[in-house]
């Protein structure tokens, strides 16, 4: 049974919460006691019906506002799918949560308000959601029962979506009318919609294919552990542990280790179940090497025709997500890639973008809370990286501040030398 991976996005009241929780709660994947409990909170609160957006809003001040502050992460499974939800928020001021949500995700659900149609935060998180190369979109049209579940406004909103999106890299995007409240298209088709005839929300989740989003070509495996037991029934094991980044590694594949460039063969990989006779993206595995190499954490084993690129001049996208100071040009910085570490100093700004017309302002010499811009960075030591559109798990980064320790920006690389 595989794994997709989906985050909610759009604008502040779309409706994003309500929906998960209608998810879970159709799906039959809520305990009897969570359940209790909402529907206790909601007398409390004097709604009129049981508020489901509340499996989701768990923090106080979620619950007090009727927002969502902080990413949610919530997991159900169906005969078909397992599946972990990222509910996100929708309040600008909370951009950073979105992105940080979004960034694994293999599906996003761009949710809006029938009543308002396309909002500025809508087109904001679907530009995200094609900045961070999420491969599929679905846009679910919320609220039709406030419309009378009209076609022409589900057609309208979904035609103005449609051309918007014509200037993202959106490769997949299918347009859902549903109800979060009422259930309508939710888990099965409503007959409050007879001229849809689409599937329902959880019939494409269910069915959307992912395998081909894979990298399953470069071959990138950054080892994060040495296994060397110091024991006599094992004397001469050793094992290079880590998560497969992108391709398929078998035994007796010819490999090169990065930064050395040395070859050998694989001799052997183990897993906490036993050998395997193959390991893939995202298998979290040891690898044993015919030769005995120096490698350690931080190094990468790929192929030696298709290796990433070692760079320390990189130039990325950089989204901010520290409120205490901005981004400056010749700001230092940790970078935290794949399994290395690195200090960097800012060489450049080259531009600001403005997410709502993509407006790019090349006169900007720093990046507050949530903006986000183009920057080109210099590292100590090199990066084992690629592409960020190539490869997501190894052209993505995080800058971490020295000095209080915080993550304070997600960069995707463009280019590197």
């Amino acid at each position: 049974m595989d794994l997709l991976r989906f985050a909610t996005a759009g604008s502040v009241d779309d409706g994003k919460s309500t929906l998960i929780g209608r998810l879970l709660y159709d799906t039959k994947t809520i305990f009897e006691d969570q359940l209790e409990a909402v529907e206790a909170v909601s007398r409390a609160r004097g709604d009129e019906y049981t508020n489901l957006a509340l499996l989701t809003d768990g923090l106080r001040a979620e619950r007090e506002q009727g927002i969502t502050i902080d990413v949610a992460y919530r997991y159900f499974a169906t005969p078909r799918r397992k599946f972990i939800i990222a509910d996100t928020p929708g309040h600008i001021q909370y951009t950073r949560n979105m992105v940080t949500g979004a960034s694994t995700a293999d599906l996003a659900l761009i949710l809006v308000d029938a009543r308002k149609g396309l909002v500025e935060q809508s087109r904001r998180h679907a530009f995200l959601c094609s900045l961070l190369r999420v491969p599929h979109l679905v846009l679910c049209v919320n609220k039709m029962d406030l419309v009378d579940y009209s076609q022409e406004i589900f057609e309208s909103i979904s035609d103005d979506f449609a051309c918007f999106a014509m200037k993202l890299e959106a490769p997949d995007l299918t347009v859902v009318p549903i109800s979060a409240l009422h259930g309508d298209n939710i888990v099965s088709r409503s007959t409050n919609m007879p001229w849809y005839d689409g599937p329902s929300l959880l019939h494409h989740l269910e069915h959307v294919h992912i395998g081909s989003d894979r990298n399953l070509t470069d071959v990138r495996f950054p080892v994060q552990y040495v296994i060397r037991p110091q024991s006599t029934v094992v004397s001469d094991y050793r094992g290079y542990a880590g998560q497969v980044a992108s391709g398929i590694l078998k035994p007796g594949d010819e490999v090169m280790a990065l930064p050395s460039g040395f070859t050998t063969r694989i001799a052997a990989i183990d897993t906490a179940d036993g050998e395997v006779d193959e390991a893939f993206p995202p298998m979290s595995v040891t690898i044993r090497l015919e030769d005995e190499l120096d490698v350690s954490r931080g190094d990468m084993i790929c192929r030696p025709h298709n290796a990433p690129t070692v760079a320390q001049d990189i130039e990325a996208m950089i989204c901010w997500m520290d409120e205490s100071k901005p981004l400056t040009v010749a700001g230092k910085y940790t970078v935290k890639h794949t399994t290395r570490t690195a200090r960097a100093v800012v060489r450049g700004l080259q531009y600001r973008l403005d997410v709502n017309t993509l407006h790019r302002d090349e006169s900007a010499d720093s990046l507050s809370l949530n903006e986000i811009g183009r920057v080109r960075l210099r590292t100590t030591v090199p990066l084992l990286c690629d592409r960020y559109r190539r490869n997501r798990a190894t052209g993505g980064f995080i800058l971490i501040d020295e000095a209080t320790n915080r993550t304070v920006a997600a960069g995707m690389i463009v280019d590197a030398s």
